[in-house]
This record gives C-alpha cells, structure tokens and sequence, in this order.
C-alpha cells in the first residue's frame, strides 16, 4: 500500500467514523475558512510547551488564546513572556484546568504538552468538547485509553496529530514508500535506537506538594498518592504510574518510524518481550536505562528496539533508525549496503508525500480544512506505534532478574536477535563496566498479543492484562467505549 492509497484509506476510515456524529456528540468541530483566526490553547508549559507555544506563534493567523498549567508560578512566568512576544495584538489567558478552556466555544484546538498520563484523556476531553487535538508523543500512557482516543478522534469526526515530528518530513515519508515499495528488498527488520546520555535522579522524600502546585489537577488520572519532588516537572518520566520510560519518551519517535517502515497492512504484533536494567545509578527511577526490545509481527517482519542512557567515555550517541532486509543487504545512516559489502552509497529516493508546513503548520491546515487524514501523525498510526512500545514495556515490568551475563538472552533460535543483544551486552559490560554475574538483567517473558481484541493471550497473559489499562483517579477516569 502506497503513502498516498494510505491516505486515502484514513480518510475512508475517518469518513467512516464522521457518520457516528449524526448519533449524537456533544461538540462539533467549528467550521470555518481558510483565512479564519485557529485559537488554541496549550496545556502543559514548562517543557515542550515551550517549544508548542513557540511553534504557533509562527502560523499565520493562529491565536494562543489559553495558557494552561497546574503550576501558578510556572503559568504566570510563561503568560508574561508571551504577551511581550504577542505586543498587545490579542489577550491569552491562563487557567490550571484545561476543562475551563475546553468550555469556551470558540476554542478550535488544544496542544498537549503534559506528563504522559494526561494524554490520552486530554485528546479524549478535546475531541469530546469538538476541538481539534495536537497531542504530544506518546498519545496514551497505555494499551486501552489509546484504543479509546482512538475511537474518539472517529467518533467526533476531531484532527489529532501526534507530536512525532518525523511524520512532517518529505525525506523520510520518501524512504519509507521506497521500502514499501520493494525498492531494497523486503524488509525484515525494522530498528530503533533511543540511545542518549542521562543522569541518575537520586532519591526524593515524600513531602506536601509546593504551594504553587494544584497537586490534585497535576496527577489527574493517575493513582498518585503522594507527592515527591523527582515527579515535578521532569522525573516523573521515570516512574511507571505517570512516564513510559525511554523506550515511549525519546524511543516513541523511532518506535514510530520503526512501524512506519513496516508493510502497511499490519497493525500490531503478534509477540513481543524485552531485556534490560537500570544500572549504576542506584537511584529512584523504575524505569530501565537500557533495554534490548523485539516484537515480531503476524508477516514475518520484526521491530527491534534499543535504549542506552548510561553515560561513559566513547558513549555512542544513537538516535535514529537502521532497515535491514531479507536478502542480506541493511540502511544504516542513510548508507546503503549490499549482502556482504562494507561500501555504502547514499539512499537516494523522491520526496514523500506529506502536509507542508512541518508538524504545527500542518496541524493548523488540517484544524482549516477540517480533514483528519491531512495530520502528520494521525490516532490510528500513534495508535499502533505506540501500542509497539507499550508491548515491549509489558514484557520488562513482567520480567525476573537473572545475572548479568551473554546468557542472559532469550530469542530461540532468532540469530539477528541474539547479535544486537550481544552489541548491547557488550557496551554495557565492556563500555559501562557493569560487572558479569555481578550485577543482573530483567528479563521479560514472550508476550502473545491479539491485535483484534488488544489483549493478551496465552502464557502470561493475566498479568499481561492487568497493564493493558491503567486505574484511574476518581474524578479523572478515561471513559470506556460504550460511554465516549
């Protein structure tokens, strides 16, 4: 399937969906030209929404209408700054509930810069209330409320982009179809790496949350019962009930070209588990700082996935994605190399097709033609790649700890997985000096998933199922299918 017959079949999808608005939404879409004023507000300003708020303000005719944020202070710094970059030309007010902006009914959009375990609920609220969604990587914290955004965004006929900004680049949409195409070959497995250097966060006692804070609005819907300062503003990545982790922070972005590779009939994967620690840092997190990650799809093709945060000397910074197909030959690098060959050539193929404008561009022309399909990102393909990731993540929370030794390694008899395992045992143990027998592995059990149910089967899979959907805060609950 082409990129363009992809297209053409989201918009029959979303067309699909558009006819469940006649049954009855709460909010539509607000109809307008193409040279009609986007307001938007941004919700979640201290980290990347700084770079959203920045982002809009370089769209023509596009109005921050509201600033949103738990935090006074942090809101406060953030409006003061904007109306020294807006001089006066329009007024953006800034609350700590994003209900409050979602009442107001001439919103068009929200951009979701929050902690993951807000996402999928604030696409949910926003594509309820009938306005447009730009939400950041990863759209859920897990399985289920993506599932759910997903049939929200068909529901109410809403624009949800994905903030995986590779999706608004012609050059990598162009490889992509290549691959599609046979251009190389068949693929056989598609390669992420999120391997870039972090710190240990410590330890933080419990303690009352700042005075600044609206501790009850910042957890929302995750089961949080008390506040330590390693989950404000950053932390909280690291920690399962609120983050993903590598693997679904930097990771979602080569996850998410990981499956974009992929032949573009398969939705999930038919197996999935992971390998991994968190070494050296002897610290808070829950997360792991490396992680070998594989899942195998119903076709025959494979995703693999890699994570390295440990810092040393000679740390190889790797964020990017390899291809590597059935006939031997692999891109690395934007290197072509044949079966056997150690010369590469430059991959070389036309431009893709994608909505110009890079990722917020696009997004406000999509909210003006009121076109779901023309996002760069859409909920169905945010959807799939990260359920990829959530797979993964499930097989390591499930894992037990073995030592630290090339045995380590469960694949059967997959060779490809064994060799890239054994370049990240090597790193860590050789590179990072993680002692053999010393220290230990989590490793995760194979994982059998159902892409029609979204569930797991098999061995393992009720504790599996226990992860596919998180429990949420009274008040705060991610509305089940029947009820959206």
């Amino acid at each position: 399937m082409s990129i363009l017959s992809r297209r053409n079949f989201l918009k029959q999808s979303f067309g699909a969906g558009a006819t469940l608005l006649i049954c009855g939404t709460s909010s539509t879409p607000r109809v307008f030209g193409a040279n009609d004023r986007v307001r938007v507000a941004v919700v979640g300003v201290n980290g990347r929404g700084g770079d959203h708020i920045s982002g809009f303000l370089g769209q023509p005719n596009v109005e921050i209408a509201y600033l949103v944020d738990p935090d006074q202070r942090v809101l406060k710094n953030r409006l003061e700054a904007l109306e020294k970059k807006v001089e006066g030309k329009y007024t953006t007010k800034g609350v700590a509930d994003v209900r409050r902006a979602l009442e107001d009914p001439e919103l068009d959009a929200i951009s979701v810069a929050t902690p993951n375990h807000w996402h999928s609920l604030m696409t949910i609220w926003g594509a309820q209330a009938g306005k447009h969604v730009y939400v950041e990587k990863p759209m859920s914290h897990d399985i289920a409320e993506g599932r759910i955004a997903l049939e929200a965004q068909k529901k109410y006929n809403v624009v949800i982009q994905h903030g995986t900004q590779s999706r608004s680049n012609a050059g990598i949409a162009g490889l992509h179809k290549a691959i599609h195409e046979g251009k190389f070959g068949r693929l056989k497995v598609s390669y992420g790496y999120a391997c870039k250097p972090r710190n240990g966060i410590g330890f933080k006692e419990p303690s009352d949350p700042p005075a600044n804070l609206n501790w009850d609005l910042w957890r929302g819907p995750a089961v949080v019962d008390q506040f330590h300062g390693n989950l404000v503003h950053y932390n909280w990545h690291w920690f399962w009930k609120t983050g993903n982790g590598e693997l679904n922070n930097q990771g979602t972005h080569q996850l998410d070209m990981a499956f974009w590779a992929l032949d573009p009939t398969v939705t999930h994967p038919v197996r999935a588990m992971a390998i991994g620690g968190r070494f050296q840092w002897n610290d808070q997190g829950e997360t792991p700082n490396t992680m070998f990650g594989i899942a195998e799809y119903p076709n025959g093709q494979y995703v693999f996935f890699n994570v390295r945060n440990v810092n040393f000397d000679g740390y190889q910074h790797q964020v990017e994605n390899e291809y590597y197909f059935e006939d031997g030959g692999k891109i690395v690098r934007g290197q072509y190399y044949a079966k056997g060959s150690d010369q590469g050539e430059k991959v070389e193929v036309p431009a893709g097709e994608v909505t110009p404008g890079g990722n917020y561009g696009a997004f406000i022309a999509a909210c003006r033609a009121g076109d779901p399909a023309m996002a760069n990102g859409t909920a169905y393909e945010a959807h799939h790649s990260c359920t990829l990731g959530h797979v993964i993540n499930n097989s390591y929370r499930l894992g037990v700890k073995v030592p630290f030794n090339a045995k380590a390694g469960r694949f059967g008899d997959n060779k490809d997985a064994y060799e890239h395992f054994m370049k990240l045992h090597a790193v860590m143990s050789e590179g990072v000096g993680v002692p053999e027998d010393e220290a230990e592995y989590v490793v995760g059990p194979w994982l059998s998933f159902d892409a029609k149910t979204e569930r797991f089967v098999g061995e393992h899979a009720a504790e599996a199922n226990v992860l596919v959907k998180d429990p949420n805060r009274p008040g705060y609950e991610v509305p089940t299918l029947d009820r959206l």
